[in-house]
């Protein structure tokens, strides 16, 4: 074919070219996620995960992983060199002790908690309880242990969380009834640790990207402080610090899988509604994006380790989770693809009967059905 013939055919392809082009430089964001998520899911290959890493020996892959874990959290807040804790307020609950606590959770700052103690002498099991995110940040330990000694806006504030989420139950006081010690305090930002112009949840990610600025991360210190406060618990004279676990729903149930992944000290944990795959969790397929900001957001992790993965960094320790088949912000497909990674690695530890993983018909909450879970996991693993 001529030069003369081929010159139309060049000129129709390179405009073709010039326009596809065009069209990807109109926007590269759709759903607040690029355009391209599919290329970068498919560069996400987890060569730290168990399986894909080429440390074959679990105990040496666990250190080597959490290692990694550690070393994308960047530094931690340096830790109190002493807890000098306050009871600021207490009260008789049936069956338990009720205490308002102040007590240094590093060396930058002092924070308050709940403490509930059973009645009864000697050292009893403990449970740190992880407050969620849903987007409300005028409360956090109050929605895991019913408040006193505090303004009534923030018991009803409670009490109305409890009724949403919890099927109007405080999970704090029932397991302190069924002779738990149980301990919460605020994720940074919430509550008694937000700002002091008040809550506003437009500003989370700001004070997150100044946080990462100053060379920290907002959602790695409160793993560090997670780890802090069961390091605090278990040096309590009312504690059994061989039998300490850990729960949460939402946001607390991620915190309490990342807790049970790198605290020693966490025997056991409870998940409710917070476990899936990235290549779900940021999806147009599904039409998922990351709504909690930068509540579970740690630089460069992901080139190393899926959620699963570093959720498997906890076995062979018993470990609940419970999903909701209509929970609209964890598609099922995300969360089966989890759980079987994770069945994978306690099955490869001979370590079957320690992890129980259930789908049940609810959407996304902590109802009354998955706190009869936990308490029933808890009783057979932490206080049998």
């Amino acid at each position: 074919m001529s030069m003369k013939r081929l010159l139309p055919v060049i000129l129709m392809s390179i405009t073709m070219s010039v326009n596809a082009q065009t069209e990807t430089w109109g926007h590269e964001y759709f759903n607040d996620i690029p355009v391209y998520v599919e290329q970068l899911q498919a560069d996400l290959i987890y060569p730290m995960a168990w399986g894909n890493s080429s440390i074959k020996d679990f105990k040496k892959w666990k250190v080597a992983a959490r290692a990694k874990v550690l070393e994308c959290m960047m530094a931690p807040p340096p830790k109190a060199e002493r807890y000098d804790m306050e009871v600021l307020a207490e009260e008789q609950r049936e069956g338990y002790r009720a205490q308002r606590i102040a007590f240094n959770l590093s060396a930058y700052y002092k924070v308050k908690a709940y403490l509930l103690i059973p009645d009864g002498k000697g050292r009893h099991p403990a449970v740190n309880l992880l407050h969620d995110h849903g987007a409300h940040l005028s409360i956090g330990k109050e929605k895991m242990i019913r408040p006193f000694a505090v303004d009534s806006a923030v018991i009803i504030d409670a009490e109305q969380w409890a009724d949403n989420l919890y099927d109007g139950q405080f999970l704090g006081d029932e397991l302190a009834k069924r002779g738990y010690v149980v301990f919460s305090t605020d994720a940074p930002l919430w509550a008694e640790r937000g700002r002091k112009e008040g809550v506003d949840r437009n500003r989370y990610d700001i004070i997150a990207g100044n946080m990462m600025m100053l060379g920290r991360d907002l959602s790695a210190f409160m793993t560090y402080d997670d780890i802090a406060a069961t390091d605090f618990l278990a040096t309590l004279p009312c504690v059994d610090n061989q039998r300490i676990g850990c729960a949460g729903c939402s946001m607390g149930g991620y915190r309490s899988w990342m807790l049970a992944a790198l605290s020693d000290k966490i025997k056991v944990g409870c998940v409710s509604c917070w476990m899936v795959t990235t290549d779900v969790q940021l999806s147009n397929h599904y039409g998922r994006r990351e709504n909690g900001g930068f509540a579970n957001c740690i630089p460069a992790l992901r080139q190393y380790l899926d959620y699963p993965h570093i959720a498997s960094l906890a076995c062979p320790k018993p470990m609940l989770f419970i999903a909701g088949r209509t929970d609209k912000l964890f598609p099922l497909p995300g969360v089966q693809k989890a759980f079987d990674i994770m069945h994978d690695v306690w099955k490869s530890q001979g370590a079957d009967e320690s992890l129980k993983m259930v789908v049940l018909d609810h959407p996304h909450g902590c109802p009354l059905v998955d706190q009869q879970m936990m308490y029933d996991f808890f009783d057979k693993f932490l206080k049998n």
